[in-house]
């Protein structure tokens, strides 16, 4: 399975390439080839769509269900661009964490970009026979993802969430965490520098530097109502994705730091627990690739005027 790796352009030769020769043969090893409906049903058990928010898209939203995988490209965003990728490389299914559309698209076009067409997505996706399958609110919610964070900041879970499902408690937004014995102790700005480490990334950081740092809730994405969740359940810094400046400004004058990392950085690491979920499905290892998205936007080095 190749993460985050760099793109092989000797792939983009045609929809022969390595990856759909190894897929299907190593699928079809397995006996009775397994379909995209059929992959779609193994990850809806995983990640159910009754428990991803009724304003969202669950599971696969363009492609037929009785043809069978011949490989499937995972990644967080379904842009022009992924879906373009997957095709080159021989696979048949885009496997995101964010939806194509929420709202149906109402024009479709052949353009690089849903900016000019919203259609331009499910466009590609049928010119290109790539399936486009996603799970997100159901994802963001699951037992998987919420040990994703925590484990990359080398934080313990404690297995409650700050924003529980209604009538859950092993479910929910916020994972509420405590620094590990041996880094009792650290104060904000080292705690942030462990984030920049760990995500190749500088985050946004809202608080004092030297505060210190013991509870801690991880949220991927935007952070929405977990903020306060965390404030409530006493919690004295929040890592999030992305966050709205007057909720930041008044949380951490309420003492609760923010280290802000991106909403893209904080999911991208949602592409290898689908990924690893696709694998448990049935898919062949050697027939999942990751796709990198890590170079959407970059930060300008300090240049002196």
């Amino acid at each position: 399975m190749a993460l985050f790796g760099k793109k092989d352009n000797s792939r983009e030769e045609g929809r022969g390439g390595p990856l759909s020769k190894r897929g299907s043969a190593a699928l079809a090893k397995a006996g009775a080839p397994l379909t995209i409906g059929g992959l779609e049903e193994k990850l809806l058990k995983m990640f159910p769509a009754s428990q991803a928010e009724e304003w969202d898209r669950t599971g696969l939203l363009v492609g037929e269900r009785g043809l069978a995988v011949t490989g499937v490209a995972v990644a967080l965003d379904p842009t022009v661009e992924a879906i373009r990728e997957a095709a080159a490389m021989g696979a048949n299914v885009l496997l995101t964490h964010h939806p194509a559309y929420l709202a149906a698209p109402d024009q479709f076009s052949p353009e690089p970009s849903v900016a000019l067409s919203p259609g331009a997505g499910v466009w590609e996706a049928v010119r290109s026979r790539v399936a486009l399958m996603n799970f997100h609110t159901a994802l963001d919610v699951s037992p998987q993802a919420a040990q994703m964070l925590p484990n990359m900041l080398g934080l313990s879970f404690t297995g409650t969430f700050a924003e529980p499902l209604p009538g859950e408690k092993k479910l929910g937004y916020g994972q509420i965490c405590e620094l590990r014995p041996a880094d009792k102790g650290t104060d904000l700005a080292h705690f942030a520098a462990r984030a920049t480490a760990v995500f190749k990334r500088q985050p946004r950081v809202w608080g004092a530097p030297d505060a210190k740092v013991s509870r801690v809730v991880t949220a991927t994405g935007s952070l929405g109502p977990v903020g306060r969740a965390a404030l409530a359940a006493g919690c004295d810094c929040i890592v999030c994705g992305e966050v709205r400046y007057h909720d930041a400004l008044d949380l951490s004058r309420a003492g609760v730091a923010i280290v802000e990392l991106g909403h893209d950085v904080s999911e991208l690491g949602l592409a290898a627990v689908l990924a690893e979920a696709c694998q448990k499905a049935g898919v062949p290892e050697e027939a999942i690739t990751v796709l990198n998205q890590a170079e959407n936007w970059w930060l300008p080095e300090n240049i002196r005027l």
